[in-house]
C-alpha cells in the first residue's frame, strides 16, 4: 500500500524531470516527449481526475517553457500541445480499460473465495478446551482453490483432523478435495478408530479415481496427516500417509517434528500397491502445547539458493520473538507468523498452495481423568 502512494508520485516527478531537462539544455532541445510520457504513466496510477489533472498540468508546462524558449511555433507549440491531448484522451481510455478488468478480477476472486468457503470451510476456533486456527495460502491469487485441504470435526471419539495435498491441480484436484472431505466428515463419526478411519478413505478415494477414469484413476492420490485427540487431550495420535509431518510446539516454545514410525504410501495408492499397513503413532499433547500441520508448500518452499524452508527450526524463533514483544502467540498468530516467514524466505514467490492448521492445548487445560466406568 505504501509502495503504491509512492507510486503516484510517479507522473508528477516525470513532468518535473521534463522541466529540469528544459532548463539545462540548449533551446533547441525539447522535453516534450517527457512531458507527453506523463500522463501516459498516470493511466494505471491514479483515477480519472488525476490523469486529467496531469495531462493539463504537462500542456501548461510546456506552453510555458515553449514560451520562455521563444520556441512556440506550429511545430513545437501548438502540435506538441495537440498530441499531448491526444495522449491525455487515451490515457483516460486506459485506465478505463484497466478499472474494468480489475472489476472482472475482482469479482472473479469474490466468486473464488465463496467457492473455497462452500468447498473447505474453516474450521470452529475452539472444540472443547482445544483452540483452532486454519489458513489457505493460494500459489495464485487468482486461483483462490486448489488440492490442499483441511478439515478438523468433533466426533463421537474425540477430535478428529486432516490435512491432506491432492495430486494436481485444477477443476479434477478441486473434486477430489470435495470426496477426500466427503469421506472424512462421514467415516470420522463412524469409524472406530483410526485404521477403520483410513480404511474408509482409500475406498472413497478408489471410487473417485474410478469416476475420474484415465490417468487420475491410477495415478490420484491424497498425502494425508490423520490425527485424533484423546478426550482429554493428553495424547494424539497420528496416521502419516506420505505427508510432511507436524511439529509440536510445547509450552517453553521447544519444537519436535513429529516423525511417523513408519512410512507409508499417500492415499488411494491400493490399487496399484496392495494392501498396507496403517501405523498409528501416539505422542504427549501436554498443556500448552500446539501441534502444527501444514502441506508441502511450507516444507518445498525454497529461497533463491534453492535451500528448502524448515519449519521446525524457524517456528521457535519466531514464537520466542513473538513472547519478548508481548503475550504468547496464539494459534492464528502462530500461523501468521509462519506464512509471513516463509514468504520472507521464498522472497514473495509463492511456489505452491499452502494448507496450515494450528492446534493449541491451552496451559490451564489439565488432564482430565478417564471414566472408566
Amino acid at each position: 500500500m505504501v509502495q503504491l502512494r509512492r507510486a503516484k508520485w510517479i507522473p508528477l516527478g516525470v513532468i518535473v524531470l521534463g522541466v529540469v531537462l528544459d532548463l539545462v539544455t540548449p533551446t533547441d532541445v525539447t522535453s516534450a516527449p517527457l512531458l507527453i510520457a506523463a500522463p501516459v504513466a498516470a493511466a494505471p496510477l491514479l483515477g480519472l481526475r488525476g490523469i486529467i489533472a496531469i495531462g493539463v498540468l504537462a500542456m501548461a508546462v510546456h506552453a510555458a517553457l515553449a514560451w520562455h524558449d521563444g520556441t512556440f511555433g506550429w511545430q513545437r507549440g501548438v502540435a506538441n500541445q495537440l498530441t499531448l491531448l491526444a495522449v491525455t484522451v487515451l490515457a483516460v481510455l486506459i485506465n478505463r480499460s484497466l478499472e474494468g478488468r480489475d472489476a472482472r478480477t475482482r469479482r472473479a476472486r469474490h466468486i473464488a473465495a465463496v467457492a473455497q468457503s462452500a468447498v473447505l470451510p474453516r474450521p470452529p476456533s475452539r472444540l472443547g478446551d482445544l483452540r483452532i486456527a486454519a489458513r489457505y495460502v493460494p500459489a495464485e491469487n487468482e486461483a483462490m482453490i486448489g488440492g490442499d485441504l483441511y478439515v478438523v470435526q468433533d466426533t463421537p471419539h474425540g477430535v478428529r483432523v486432516m490435512v491432506g495435498d491432492v495430486r494436481g491441480k485444477g477443476l479434477g484436484a478441486v473434486s477430489a478435495v470435495c470426496a477426500d472431505l466427503g469421506a472424512f466428515r462421514y467415516a470420522a463419526d463412524e469409524a472406530k478408530d483410526l485404521p477403520g478411519l483410513v480404511a474408509a478413505l482409500e475406498r472413497a478415494l478408489l471410487r473417485e479415481g474410478g469416476r475420474r477414469g484415465g490417468q487420475e484413476q491410477d495415478e490420484g492420490f491424497t498425502t494425508a496427516l490423520i490425527a485424533e485427540f484423546a478426550d482429554d487431550l493428553g495424547t494424539v495420535r497420528v496416521v502419516n500417509r506420505g505427508h510432511p509431518p507436524p511439529v509440536l510446539l510445547d509450552a517453553e516454545g521447544r519444537a519436535t517434528v513429529l516423525e511417523p514410525s513408519e512410512e507409508a504410501p499417500p492415499l488411494g495408492m491400493m490399487s496399484a500397491l496392495g494392501t498396507w499397513s496403517c501405523p498409528v503413532d501416539t505422542f504427549p499433547f501436554p498443556p500448552g502445547a500446539t501441534l502444527i500441520c501444514y502441506t508441502d508448500g511450507v516444507t518445498e518452499a525454497r529461497d533463491e539458493s534453492g535451500v528448502f524452508y524448515d519449519a521446525s527450526v524457524r517456528l521457535p524463533f519466531l514464537v520466542h520473538h513473538r513472547a519478548l514483544i508481548g503475550d504468547p502467540a496464539s494459534p492464528a498468530q502462530i500461523l501468521h507468523l509462519l506464512i509471513e516467514d516463509v514468504g520472507n524466505h521464498t522472497g514473495g514467490r509463492i511456489q505452491d498452495d499452502q494448507a496450515l492448521l494450528a492446534l493449541h492445548r491451552p496451559a490451564g487445560a489439565r488432564n482430565r481423568p478417564v471414566d472408566t466406568a
